[in-house]
């Protein structure tokens, strides 16, 4: 028996078919499948059901998975010490959604830098399915997301929240609306609209809050950052989570302002994403401090700013 038989089984039961789970594994389909054959003669049991419409796992692999996950994890652990035993000068690989970027990713990434100098922070852009399926598949190591209450982490992943807010329309400066406290939906129903693409958190809560009504001129974009800017140059206007844009540079600027939306109720939150039941190397688990420690002080920040303004 081979770890990667086990690893190749796991994948055609996350990925839902032979196929797929080939295509993601680099892998051509007759030898994945050969791998799958040699283990089920091995353990003298039937783990994929072969169909003229592809193969799927069985209900005896279904039975054995339990035990196949504790193997695979157990391995994830030795590797991830062995790492940590290695050595402490990596490359970090965590991917993002582009939420409060200059708020706490930057700072955090800062923070660490300071305590590892010679460890290097990759940062990539991606959309949220993107970052679950690298976390899974191992290609990242962290992740940070937006999720909306009631969401899970998938099967396998585990999220941590670091901050809550709430949608914000954000406006090019001197647009008509800086002008009230509060916008209305109808209000930015009227307005040219940036929209975050399918696949973020702020597409879902547009489509969700606006229904079939949608605003009629609209651009799309990926990510907080690109919709900021776009906004900054009156394009037109958006909503992303407070987090996001309050203490953004170009929101200190001056070149977006933000507005509360009346009625509005959705609770946004920043979550950390990571593997569940692996130990991470040392320099993952301190920039996941660093993340965790600014995360604490910009909620600090926030309820005194709330605090002040209220007296």
């Amino acid at each position: 028996m081979r770890i990667e038989q086990l690893e190749y089984l796991a994948a055609v039961t996350q990925h839902g078919s032979l196929r797929r789970a080939s295509e993601k594994l680099h892998l051509s389909q007759p030898a994945l499948s050969e791998a799958v054959t040699k283990l089920e003669r091995e353990l003298r049991v039937t783990l994929l059901d072969r169909r003229r419409s592809g193969a799927r796992i069985s209900r005896e692999g279904r039975e054995l998975l339990p035990y196949m996950t504790e193997v695979l994890e157990a391995v994830d652990r030795l590797r991830a010490a062995a790492g940590t035993q290695r050595t402490d000068t990596r490359m970090i690989r965590i991917g993002t959604v582009h939420a409060a970027t200059s708020t706490l990713l930057v700072p955090a990434v800062r923070t660490f830098q300071d305590r590892h100098p010679d460890t290097t922070v990759e940062v990539l852009t991606l959309q949220q399915a993107q970052i679950d399926e690298g976390l899974a598949e191992g290609t990242l190591d962290l992740g940070l997301v937006n999720v909306l209450d009631g969401d899970d982490a998938p099967i396998g992943l585990e999220g941590i929240d670091l901050v809550q807010g709430r949608p914000i329309a954000v406006l090019p400066a001197g647009h008509a609306l800086t002008s009230r406290t509060q916008v209305t939906l109808e209000e930015l129903r009227a307005e040219r609209f940036v929209m975050m693409r399918a696949g973020y958190v702020m597409h879902r809560w547009v489509h969700r809050t606006f229904g079939p009504d949608l605003p009629t001129a609209a651009h799309s974009t990926d990510g907080a950052e690109m919709g900021k800017s776009l906004v900054a140059e009156g394009i037109g206007v958006t909503v992303l989570p407070d987090y996001s844009v309050i203490g953004d540079p170009l929101h200190r600027a001056g070149l977006i302002a933000s507005r509360d939306i009346a009625g509005e109720q959705t609770t946004v939150t920043l979550q950390l994403r990571r593997r569940r039941s692996v130990q991470q190397p040392l320099a993952v688990r301190e920039l996941q401090n660093a993340l965790a420690g600014r995360a604490a002080d910009y909620r600090a920040q926030s309820a005194a700013s709330s605090a002040s303004a209220a007296s």
